[in-house]
Order: structure tokens, then C-alpha cells, then sequence
């Protein structure tokens, strides 16, 4: 062996530094235990706001930035979540978002009724009211059927609630629904004599709601998280205002187009007022289009009970839709089994099942935007 042999180890092996860094990747995530858990009350910008120790003397609310592990995942209004870091909720601070709990319920819709992506609408909600105007705007039962057929396929126990009776009498809608199992709320505005709960109209002045109706409403809501969608025009948030005391934006009719105006931007979560714990009201912002995309046709039918029965006759494989033939739900129209808003209720469940664009398209255009 010559005179600049030596031995080598490994403590002479150089290994180029990693540019992305040496640590080695892993899947395991904290698991944050000693995270607390709030309620999401309202979504801005990139901004959670939830509410903590909710009903205890240590109620507040803290402002949280999403984790970047979450950054693929919505959290909506309604749902509980895990924050971490600063949840004082003093001013100027923020907290980090670092996991969304499980949840019981999920209201979802898309852009329409040919695109797979869904959207979030709210979480863990129990009831819908569905918030239609007897006139001005004139109520679409287009709406209403897809309202149901999203409420049924989330587990949500659906209300329609109809305004402005005093304008118009509602039992021409209210015919196309009479075979269902849901409540129906009727509101009129009162007169002053009459008696009536102050709120602001949709007009931006002073209204005075029936007082019955108000009533009727509350006595569905304790102890429940319920969501209000209806058209700009009809007097959600005016019922919303009267139900929490919040001052949310309202807005008026246009006269041209007979459209209510769009005012609220975002879902709000707010304290049902002089109610059990656990009384929530989520107000929704509009929404063009309520597509069923997210649905199986299958779920759809479920949500027209008064014809569902119909297709036992069907043959195998038939769709129901307007292409079907020799389709069960036709003689059972006929015969009178779905009473007398069937032919009407076939031909709805149909434009729900055809899932034609341009019909969807002329459809959320005659909607207008839902407040």
C-alpha cells in the first residue's frame, strides 16, 4: 500500500444539500388537540368569522385565516370548525383555521343543471324556508320545486313561506302543493289598527308584518339552524329583522323588470332573538340559478312523492323524462292519482330530469336574482 493510502468512512462522504430542504416529507398533520371549536357565522374575503364559547359567559367572536392545508376545502356558514394560534378575539388579531368538523347536513347546488361542480351553500342546517311572494315578484314554482329537490337531497326539512297574500290570494300556487307533507307559513301585511310587528320594508321604510305569521315562523325555529332563500323582493330579510332585530339590507321591486334588487352580499348567521340555545337563522345572498347537477336523477324523483308511486308501472330503464315512452307517470296523471296539479308537477319534475341547458338557462333568467 503506498505512502497516501487511507481508509475511508462515511464521515467522508459529502452529500449535496437538498434545495427544497432535508427535512423528509410527511403525511402525519398535528393533530390539534388543544384547538377550540367555533361556529362559522359569516364568510369575507378570505376571512372566517366564528362564534366561540357560544352561549357562556365567554361568548366572542374570533376572525380566522384558512390553513394552507385547507385552501381545497369550503367552510361556509353553519359549519364548526377548529381554530388555533390568537382566538381572544380581541381587535386586530387572527387566528388560524386548521379543520372543519364533521358535518350533519349539506346544502349544495351548481351553476346549473349541467355543471359537476358544486357549490356550498351552508352546513349543518336542520330546516329551509323557502320564501316566495304571492305578487310582485310573481312566485315561479320552477324555484320552489328545486329548493325542495336540494332540501329533501340534504336531509333538510323544508317550509315555504308565502308573503305579500294581502296582494294576491295564494291558493292557485298553493294548489301544486297541497299532496306534500311540508308546513306552509301565509304572511299579510298589517295594518296599523290591525296589530303588527315593526320591521323594515323592503322599500327601506317602516312595515308592520302579520304578527300570526311571525309567530307561526318562530314557533318552527327554537333550538334549530334555519336557512332563509327566497327572491330579492319578497320580504326575507324583512323577516329576518323581525325575527333577530339585525338591520340587513332590503330591496324594493324594480318596476320595469319586476325583479327584486340584490342587496345582501354574503350568508349571514344570526341569533334567532329570545329563543333556545341553538336558534340560528342563516340568510342567504342571491343566487341567479339553483342547479340540480349534484343530484341523482333518482333523488330528484323522490322529491314528488304525490308522483313517485307513477313509476312502478314504468319499464325497465325508463328515465321519465320527456323522451320516455310508454312512461307510468303519464296514465297516472291522467287518472287522477296526482290530483288536480298533476299534469303541472309531471311537467316540472320533467324539466328538472331533461336537464336541457337552454331551458335552465331561460329559466334562472326568468328567476332573476334570489335574495
Amino acid at each position: 500500500m503506498g505512502r497516501d493510502a487511507r481508509s475511508w468512512d462515511e464521515s467522508d462522504v459529502r452529500i449535496r444539500p437538498n434545495k427544497k430542504g432535508s427535512r423528509p416529507r410527511t403525511k402525519d398533520r398535528p393533530s390539534y388537540d388543544d384547538a377550540v371549536i367555533g361556529r362559522i357565522i359569516t364568510v369575507d374575503r378570505g376571512r372566517y368569522r366564528a362564534i366561540v364559547g357560544e352561549d357562556s359567559a365567554n361568548e366572542r367572536i374570533v376572525i380566522a385565516a384558512r390553513a394552507r392545508e385547507l385552501r381545497r376545502n369550503p367552510v361556509v356558514p353553519g359549519d364548526f370548525v377548529a381554530l388555533v394560534g390568537d382566538v381572544s378575539g380581541s381587535p386586530d388579531t387572527l387566528a388560524r383555521l386548521v379543520r372543519v368538523e364533521d358535518r350533519k347536513t349539506l346544502l349544495r347546488r351548481s351553476a346549473d343543471d349541467t355543471d359537476p361542480i358544486e357549490r356550498v351553500v351552508v352546513a349543518n342546517a336542520d330546516q329551509l324556508v323557502i320564501v316566495v311572494a304571492a305578487a310582485n315578484p310573481e312566485p315561479r314554482t320552477g324555484f320552489i320545486d328545486r329548493a325542495l329537490v336540494a332540501a329533501y337531497d340534504a336531509g333538510i326539512e323544508p317550509l315555504l313561506l308565502i308573503t305579500k297574500a294581502d296582494v294576491k290570494d295564494p291558493a292557485e300556487l298553493l294548489a301544486n302543493y297541497l299532496s306534500l307533507d311540508f308546513p306552509v307559513i301565509i304572511s299579510r301585511t298589517a295594518d296599523s289598527e290591525a296589530g303588527g310587528i315593526d320591521a323594515r320594508s323592503d322599500d327601506g321604510l317602516s312595515a308592520r308584518l302579520d304578527r300570526d305569521a311571525v309567530s307561526q315562523l318562530r314557533s318552527h325555529l327554537g333550538g334549530k339552524v334555519t336557512v332563509m332563500l327566497g327572491h330579492s323582493g319578497v320580504g326575507k330579510s324583512t323577516m329576518v329583522n323581525a325575527l333577530t332585530g339585525a338591520e340587513r339590507a332590503t330591496g324594493g321591486v324594480n318596476a320595469v323588470t319586476g325583479r327584486g334588487r340584490h342587496t345582501s352580499s354574503s350568508a349571514l348567521a344570526l341569533k334567532l332573538a329570545d329563543a333556545p340555545s341553538g336558534s340560528w337563522i342563516i340568510d342567504t345572498p342571491g343566487i341567479r340559478s339553483f342547479g340540480l347537477a349534484h343530484v341523482d336523477p333518482d333523488r330528484i324523483l323522490h322529491s314528488f312523492p304525490d308522483l313517485e308511486p307513477g313509476t312502478e308501472s314504468c319499464d325497465r330503464g325508463c328515465k321519465h323524462d320527456a323522451t320516455a315512452i310508454n312512461c307510468g307517470l303519464d296514465p297516472w296523471v291522467n287518472e287522477g292519482h296526482a290530483g288536480p296539479s298533476g299534469v303541472a308537477r309531471l311537467a316540472s319534475l320533467r324539466r328538472l330530469l331533461g336537464a336541457d341547458p337552454r331551458l335552465e338557462a331561460k329559466e334562472a333568467k326568468e328567476l332573476g336574482t334570489v335574495n
